[in-house]
């Protein structure tokens, strides 16, 4: 009995295996292609969404500008597990709050979006969300 066709059997699946694994690693992203740390960006508004998912959170604000015009930003933030280890809690924030967020805008600029590295709340609460870009360091936290 050849054992050629057992061979290329073998050779296939760990093919196709390798190359599925790789899909997840391929879509993520690396922060430098999103995101551009030199571009600091700061945003008050409301909080209109909170998505705790992976591999990334999103809080979604709406900001309105000097002329009264609204815009809706997206920030990207850490894994909820990261979240929670750094002590923040599914209850710590929710729709309608009042906040500031800090962090590195989008490589692209035409885009409401970016990176969040702090949330603050109007009570002064503020939580560490994700990397910090190369703005100046602040004074930690208060949690």
């Amino acid at each position: 009995m050849s054992r050629k066709p057992l061979t290329l059997f073998v050779v296939a699946t760990m093919s196709v295996g390798m190359l599925v694994s790789a899909i997840p690693a391929w879509a993520h992203h690396a922060f430098a292609a999103a995101f551009d740390a030199d571009k600091p960006v700061e945003v008050k508004g409301v909080l209109t969404e909170i998505r705790l998912e992976n591999p990334h959170s999103w809080f979604f604000v709406d900001v309105t500008d000097g002329n009264g015009k609204v815009a809706n930003w997206g920030f990207e933030a850490s894994t909820p597990t990261s979240l929670i280890r750094s002590g923040f809690s599914p209850k710590s924030l929710k729709v309608g709050d009042q906040v500031t967020i800090k962090g590195s805008h989008a490589r692209d600029l035409t885009k409401n979006a970016g990176a969040a590295r702090e949330i603050t709340l109007a009570d002064g609460r503020s939580f560490i969300v994700g990397p910090q870009g190369n703005e100046p360091a602040g004074p930690p936290a208060n949690r």
